[in-house]
């Protein structure tokens, strides 16, 4: 029994009807893993014999119709930034060798009282420094699609692992567009949540105001219920807003009239981005209006500065959060140091790769006396301009589109040796995190064989009508469902 391709809500029927088991399903996912990791490389790591074990007890639950959720015994996977009890996390980093978890994050924990079984942890950028997965220790994850492309990143192991049928779902973290643009590379439904509304205990942390965990899916439904799995508050994350977990499934409808859905000016501009996504995102914006939407121009005046504002918020938490792997505690320390201060040095250098090293550079530079003010308390000003663009545009629409990547995926090496050029690559998704709003891509077509997305993005907790828009554009087009044929 492979189940490649089938959903999570297709695979949750079929345990429930006793037409498999979990043991079935979690081993074809496993050798479904093993049998693409050396053209993929889309996990860090797999726990064959655990995994195995846990779909035997799920199995075992239904036996005696004790399942915990309908998503009892399906197989799932996690990124390597997420800590599982006594599993590596190693953030793709040579830096965290050897290190084992002494607990589990909340998100995974969730999952786990669910009855999902993850199967393994997925590749993902350094601390989720990139934007193709090409920043890591182990090596780059290909693209699915196009074995010579980028899956897109960080999370470019999540989004390659669903797109390649290994399981039917898994969760990543964006901390500037890191879900939605691989999920928009890798022809999946990738959703970013409100910012809280997921908790980050457990989650490594890379820039902490604008990380947040969310899903990798084959559609909008599934996307519904994974996130009601994983959401609601938790006392060990003092950013976890206070709400339950929302019940979404139930708006997905399939209706659209009468939601405004807001075009930024700003986004639809020939310059940088691609004819052939331009396009398709206008033709689903078309398909929206003929299932009865209305459209708005709109305007968000600062994206503009979004880019330049992200790179100094994000690199400056980086170097705050990083200081901690100094090879003192957990994690990778240099041999043969004569005093403490060359084993910080050695130890920093040998464990961490060269964005990450570049990264906390500029992040040490905007915080340093002098330069403050000029760039980091600057960029927090300008940082609460485009929220209160967001608040201005969604008192005018309901929810906002505009393309996820200016560009389809990418050939593996194209941008390595320009930082700007791929920093680029997150122009439309860097906003909402820093405007902390939710954000969703699905599949809207495809470009010379590889596929497109359209992004969504709603006011803060709005998840529930991302997610109505995101189905109803599934029900009337066939882009979710296409799968890969992967061409060297």
């Amino acid at each position: 029994m492979s189940a490649a391709f089938e959903t999570l809500s297709e695979l949750a029927e079929k345990l429930a009807s006793r037409e498999v088991s979990s043991v079935e399903l979690v081993g074809a996912a496993l050798a479904r893993a093993q049998a693409t990791q050396r053209t993929l490389h889309a996990f860090a790591g797999l726990r064959p014999a655990r995994a195995l074990a846990e779909a035997a007890q799920a199995d075992t639950r239904r036996r005696r119709g004790e399942p915990r959720s309908p998503f009892d015994g399906v197989p799932v996977a996690i990124k390597d930034n997420m800590v599982q009890t006594g599993e590596p996390t190693t953030c793709a980093s040579r830096i965290l060798e050897g290190f084992v978890s002494p607990y589990t994050a909340t998100a995974v924990t969730r999952l786990e009282h669910a009855g999902a079984v993850v199967i393994g942890r997925t590749n993902m950028d350094e601390f989720a420094m990139g934007s193709s997965t090409e920043h890591s220790s182990s090596g780059p994850t290909r693209n699915p699609w196009r074995l010579a492309c980028t899956p897109g990143g960080s999370s470019g192991g999540s989004a390659a692992a669903v797109a390649a049928g290994i399981v039917p779902a898994a969760l990543g973290s964006d901390t500037g567009g890191s879900i939605r643009q691989p999920a928009s590379f890798c022809g999946v439904v990738g959703l970013k949540p409100t910012y809280g509304r997921v908790s980050r205990w457990g989650l490594v942390a890379f820039a902490s105001s604008l990380d947040q965990i969310g899903v990798f899916t084959r559609n909008a439904h599934d996307a519904a219920g994974l996130l009601e799995l994983i959401s609601g508050h938790d006392p060990f994350d003092s950013t976890s807003i206070p709400e339950p977990a929302p019940a979404l499934r139930s708006a997905l409808d399939g209706d659209v009239s009468g939601l405004v859905v807001g075009l930024p000016r700003e986004c639809f501009v020939a310059e940088g981005l691609d004819p052939g996504v331009l396009t398709a995102v206008r033709e689903a914006v078309a398909e929206l209006e003929r299932a009865g939407a209305k459209l708005r121009e709109i305007s968000l005046p600062h994206t503009r500065f979004a880019i330049a504002t992200y790179y100094l918020i994000a690199t400056a938490e980086a170097s705050s959060n990083l200081a901690r792997y100094d090879g003192v505690r957990y994690g990778r320390r240099a041999r043969g140091a004569r005093d403490l201060t060359e084993m910080y040095e050695r130890t920093r250098s040998e464990g961490f790769g060269e964005e990450v090293k570049r990264r906390i550079l500029l992040g040490t530079y905007v915080l340093s006396a002098g330069y403050y003010d000029a760039y980091y308390r600057k960029a927090q000003q300008v940082r609460t301009l485009l929220r209160g663009d967001f608040e201005r545009a969604f008192a005018a629409c309901d929810v906002i589109v505009t393309p996820t990547s200016p560009e389809v995926a990418f050939e593996l090496g194209a941008k390595t040796s320009d930082p700007l050029a791929m920093y680029l690559s997150d122009i439309y998704t860097v906003s909402a995190n820093l405007a902390g709003v939710p954000g969703l891509s699905i599949p809207c077509g495809l470009v010379k064989g590889l596929p497109v997305g359209l992004q969504l993005m709603g006011p803060a907790l709005g998840e529930a009508t991302l997610l109505r828009v995101a189905d109803a554009f599934e029900r009337r087009t066939p882009w979710h469902t296409r799968r890969p044929e992967p061409t060297p």
